[in-house]
């Protein structure tokens, strides 16, 4: 009986249908990425200092610049480690009596104004930013600071709770309700978010905006990825993820054009209703005859058939999963720990998610917000170069393996890199991005490839739960403690304790790096193994991948005596 595989292979595995549908989907991808990384240009925090009335009319009264204005009136760096006083602390002096002059103020008042005391800003904050950010706007800062890195985290949380929530509904009824459901509800949320009034509301669609939103990308990545056949499907997995890119790059952009945060959500929010012509892409075929709903399934191949300009073959109706099942198949938690192999790929696959996270996040150099981001995004375009290079050559493991390697060894590179040296952590952060980026462009692909079709969007939602566990810590590891020491969320994620001497650094600079690409190795590869269509499938993976080889080779073998014959003794994968 035919297969999915074995139909795409006679009319098209990449067509005019094919592609048209990945057009559409790819806008998915980078309609993500304002959400994903959003915190950055939606929370930033300027240089600011305490607003002081009488130190303002003081200024305009004695015709200071805004930098005498600063000498004489705001305090300085305190010692390190201390909160800092020059942005949440003001001197408590009564700006407004006669005495004060214009020379020197403080003069008269102390012979050193480190002895003047010093209070909290009664009156609100100065921000030295021409533009606005949820931090400006509702005073996030100093005490208040930890605040900012829970937007990201309620965002996060969202991602987390998603994964449970629309990985099932993804299996359980579609990918393309699951698309279109959360499509209406990423818009809705995000408008909301750009309007509300209060910091809890923004905290809550906040949170409503990211439980739809990553639904929304691992659904149509899925559904992408089971459109075409197995020549392609490595190719549009990763361009589906380059076009996440393209976003990064263009949310930077409209970035530098809105430097208002309510405007820059609201322009990349409301445009996500026009997505709602995904309409016109169909249900995938694969999930179809997963849920014995076969008379479907065959019409929409007939359909791709007839969009690649091809005809339906003759044996259409018998369409069928690779190993037919009896009985519809309900996606379940607990199935993607019913096998042993199932149960190890799961557990590597949540950590090599939550590695990927956590170093994407903390290779951060902080200096110039918007071309250190920029140069960011850039560099993750030659990791796909990188993963096209290689995936067909080397296959999954190795490249996954040695990218781990790197993030990790560039985050903790960034350590010992000066403040001075800005081009050098500058270099040291894009190499590491550009690492880490082949980490999560090639654990995604390799989590669609190891589960069946009737779990595997619930696979792919529930591994990388763990990127957004570590999401939800991040943040407040990334933006609150380089207040402390620029370099500090880079030793705790390497676990890397203070007290340590330098010279005892380099064993551990690999550390998490080094684990996670041992751990990779014992995936099973998934180079040239068509998609695991039942859990029988995905357990035999890897003896099915040994058995193939030895197949072709014996093929190969046996027809060299007879060369005028050769070609037809191969099947259609074995003559690619």
């Amino acid at each position: 009986m035919p297969t999915v595989d074995s139909v795409l292979e006679e009319v098209g595995e990449f067509g005019w249908f094919q592609k048209q549908a990945f057009l559409v989907l790819c806008l998915l991808s980078a309609s993500f990425a304002p959400i994903y990384v959003g915190i950055v240009f939606l929370g930033f925090t300027p240089e600011h200092r305490c607003r002081s009335p009488g130190a303002a009319a003081l200024s305009r009264r004695c015709g200071w610049s805004p930098a005498e204005e600063l000498n004489f009136t705001v305090p300085g760096p305190g010692p390190w480690g201390e909160a800092f006083p020059r942005q949440c602390r003001h001197y408590e002096v009564d700006w407004n009596q006669s005495g004060l002059g214009c020379a020197d103020p403080l003069a008269g008042l102390a012979a050193n104004r480190s002895h003047l005391p010093l209070g909290p800003c009664r009156h609100g904050w100065v921000y030295d930013t021409p533009g606005s950010s949820i931090v400006t706007e509702f005073n996030l800062v100093c005490e208040d600071s930890w605040k900012a890195g829970l937007f990201q985290s309620c965002m996060n949380v969202g991602f987390f709770l998603g994964s449970l929530v629309i990985g099932y509904i993804a299996d359980r009824f579609g990918r393309k309700l699951c698309l279109l459901a959360t499509i209406v509800v990423g818009a809705v949320s995000g408008i909301l978010t750009a309007v509300t009034p209060d910091y809890t509301s923004l905290l809550l669609f906040r949170m409503l905006q990211g439980l739809v939103s990553k639904g929304r990308w691992t659904a149509g990545y899925t559904l992408i990825t089971e459109f075409v056949g197995l020549g392609y499907r490595r190719t549009v997995g990763i361009l589906y993820q380059v076009a996440f890119t393209v976003g990064l790059v263009l949310f930077c952009g409209l970035a530098c054009v809105l430097p208002h945060w309510r405007e820059l959500q609201l322009v990349v929010s409301a445009p996500l209703l026009l997505l709602l012509y995904c309409w016109c892409v169909p249900e995938s075929p694969r999930w179809l005859l997963s849920q014995k709903r076969n008379t479907e399934a065959v019409k929409i191949m007939a359909r791709i058939a007839r969009k690649n300009g091809s005809q339906p073959p003759a044996d259409l109706k018998m369409l069928s999963l690779e190993e037919d099942v009896t009985g519809k198949l309900s996606p379940a938690l607990a199935d993607l720990f019913r096998t042993p192999q199932l149960r190890k790929n799961t557990c590597i696959l949540m950590y090599l998610w939550f590695t990927s996270s956590v170093l994407y996040q903390g290779l951060n150099t902080g200096t110039n917000l918007h071309l250190d981001f920029l140069y960011s995004a850039l560099m993750e375009f030659p990791a796909a170069f990188i993963i096209l290079a290689t995936i067909d050559r080397v296959g999954r493991l190795y490249p996954l393996a040695a990218s781990n390697l790197v993030g990790g060894a560039a985050c903790f590179a960034m350590i010992f890199v000066s403040r001075d040296l800005h081009w050098v952590s500058i270099a040291a952060a894009c190499v590491g991005r550009v690492g880490i980026t082949v980490v999560i462009q090639m654990v995604c692909l390799v989590n669609a490839e190891l589960y069946p079709t009737f779990i595997r969007n619930l696979g792919v939602m529930v591994c990388s739960s763990l990127c957004d566990l570590g999401g939800i810590v991040t943040p407040f590891l990334v933006f609150r403690l380089i207040e402390v020491w620029e370099s500090l969320p880079l030793v705790l994620f390497g676990k890397i304790s203070q007290d340590l001497d330098r010279s005892s650094f380099q064993p551990i600079l690999a550390a998490l790096g080094l684990v996670a690409g041992g751990v990779t190795l014992l995936l099973p590869e998934t180079k040239g193994v068509t998609l695991p269509e039942t859990v029988e499938d995905a357990e035999n993976l890897r003896r099915k991948a040994k058995s193939k080889e030895n197949k072709i080779y014996l093929q190969v073998q046996t027809a060299i005596p007879q060369a005028p014959q050769r070609g037809a003794s191969l099947g259609p994968e074995e003559q690619r």
